[in-house]
């Protein structure tokens, strides 16, 4: 595509107001890419449970309406401004969830806290382009079509950070992830891929074989029984190496409760609230550690894109809607997916 095969108008979701009787898909014009900055033909935009709240009431984030939601998108460069030089024309390229974190710690101080991420504090990414400085975007896998890629940024990235990153994950561990959403059911394929054992704890038994053929060694349903219980049972009384608590809440106390001695824990879900009590005598001695994890940097976003590639890894893509059908993704998301809930704009 060149300059001259860019149409002047495309489509893109705004809010006026927090709600969701506030989307509105909008024509508007194409942006034009500044210094720096490339332009994006957008081919697939992954949803997050975060999307429901941020277009519910912002969870705080300092929106400027009229405000475009979510963060994870997959694309082609089409067009590229001044000195932008990272990407060629032609690039497959995804984004990073927070802008110019790069590597190490984000920037912020014990108040003010590190969350200036695409879809919040930054306009999204739901539409047919959108123009992003080159430095918010990483190369997409060579391996996985764009739909597939765009599942990367937020999903894949944190049970990524959660495991690798943070956890140290070395294979001969045991991983026990929460749920069938998208970032469990990475956690589920990372973990079979690093040579270790996955225990799925499900609410949903009529999901058991669709986790088993994704690599899960054991699958608890927790509605039978103590799930603390089946799962130290499963495992010989020496619990889980590594816990992927995506409920947060009263959740995150069982997270302690049945990790193995000097196990890890990545706190990742809001979904059963942002206030947690934790047993605070099998938290230390069992000398666990509890790793809070927003996402990652762009730095682990290219390991992990490394490691699809080099371990053939596929990600879970439940559903797919169009651009226009959004209000339908959002209500499958809100009804829970298993794996990944995406809209494709083109």
């Amino acid at each position: 595509m060149n300059a001259d095969t860019i149409p002047a108008t495309m489509r893109r979701w705004e809010m006026d107001g927090f709600g969701r009787a506030a989307l509105e898909l909008r024509d508007v014009a194409v942006p034009r890419p500044g210094p720096g900055e490339v332009l994006v033909k957008v081919a697939a935009v992954a949803l997050n449970y975060r999307d429901l709240l941020i277009i519910a009431d912002g969870v705080g984030a300092p929106l400027a309406f009229p405000f475009t939601p979510a963060s994870d998108l997959a694309g082609t460069v089409v067009a590229m401004g001044a000195n932008a030089a990272r990407f060629a024309t032609g690039a497959r390229v995804i984004s990073t969830f927070f802008p110019g974190w790069i590597d190490g710690l984000p920037e912020g101080d014990s108040a003010l806290l590190p969350y200036q991420a695409l879809g919040g504090a930054y306009p999204g990414v739901l539409a047919e382009y959108v123009a992003l400085p080159e430095a918010w975007l990483a190369a997409a896998p060579e391996t996985l079509p764009l739909e597939e890629a765009s599942t990367l940024p937020c999903a894949g990235l944190t049970a990524w950070f959660g495991l690798v990153e943070r956890g140290g994950l070395r294979a001969g561990d045991t991983v026990l992830v929460e749920g069938t959403g998208g970032v469990a059911l990475f956690g589920v394929q990372i973990a079979k891929a690093m040579g270790a054992r996955a225990i799925v704890v499900s609410g949903s038994a009529g999901k058991r074989e669709r986790a088993r053929a994704l690599g899960a060694d054991i699958f608890i349903d927790r509605r039978q029984g103590d799930w603390v219980q089946a799962v130290r049972a499963a495992t010989g009384g020496r619990g889980a190496d590594h816990v992927l608590a995506l409920a947060g809440g009263a959740t995150l106390g069982r997270a302690v409760e049945v990790a193995a001695i000097g196990g890890r824990i990545a706190q990742i879900g809001v979904i059963e609230g942002f206030d947690a009590s934790l047993p605070l005598g099998p938290l230390m001695l069992k000398q666990l550690t509890v790793n809070g994890i927003g996402v990652g940097h762009r730095r682990a976003l290219e390991d992990l894109v490394r490691a699809v590639d080099a371990a053939g890894l596929r990600p879970v893509i439940d559903a797919r809607y169009r651009l226009a059908e959004l209000p339908a993704a959002l209500d499958h998301l809100e009804r829970g997916a298993f794996g990944k809930i995406v809209v494709t704009p083109g």
